[in-house]
């Protein structure tokens, strides 16, 4: 059977990739679509998670660069679930770096330097966008009868709010 890189025609490509599902194409077309926006905006974060981890400094430099460091595998670690749920309905999945910057909503931070507190605080605000995220997807699959993803968001809402938790109260409460 031939790989999906040598096939030329779109159509096949697409018989190729689709995975049976019961839910409705259009479904599908949907929910796949906002599991690439947060797919890119979970790498995104995972990305400026480690970014802070790895240029943490200060007096609570010791807490901060374990904290963060242990949000961003658990960040990480929602990367394949999301990927693979899209996969699993039949839908696609980011390919490339430049991918992800076309579907994230969440901003990067290039800065040479920021102040300990303002990561936690920038950490915060990012954790939080992500819940609303979330919950945007879910409100998504509950219209198209996916329970499965529906399930997964919940967990990943419950995680992202003990981010948001942690930062809020590591950062002195804003």
């Amino acid at each position: 059977m031939r790989t999906t890189e040598t096939i030329s025609n779109n159509s096949s490509v697409k018989s190729v990739l689709a995975t049976p599902t019961d839910l409705a194409a259009e479904g599908v077309a949907l929910i796949a679509a906002q599991l690439r926006e947060l797919l890119a905006d979970v790498f995104t974060l995972y990305v400026k998670t480690k970014n802070f981890h790895w240029h943490m400094s200060g007096s609570h430099f010791r807490d901060y660069h374990l904290l963060l460091d242990e949000q961003a595998d658990q960040i990480f670690a929602m990367t394949d679930d999301i990927a693979e749920r899209a996969r699993k309905i039949g839908g696609t999945s980011l390919r490339s770096i430049s991918d992800i910057a076309r579907h994230q909503r969440l901003s990067d931070n290039n800065e040479t330097f920021v102040a300990p507190e303002e990561m936690l605080r920038e950490l915060t605000a990012d954790n939080q966008l992500l819940t609303r995220l979330l919950r945007e997807t879910h409100a998504v699959c509950d219209e198209h009868n996916d329970v499965a993803t529906a399930s997964l968001i919940e967990n990943w809402i419950d995680e992202t709010e003990r981010r948001t938790w942690f930062l809020f109260e590591a950062a002195g409460r804003g």
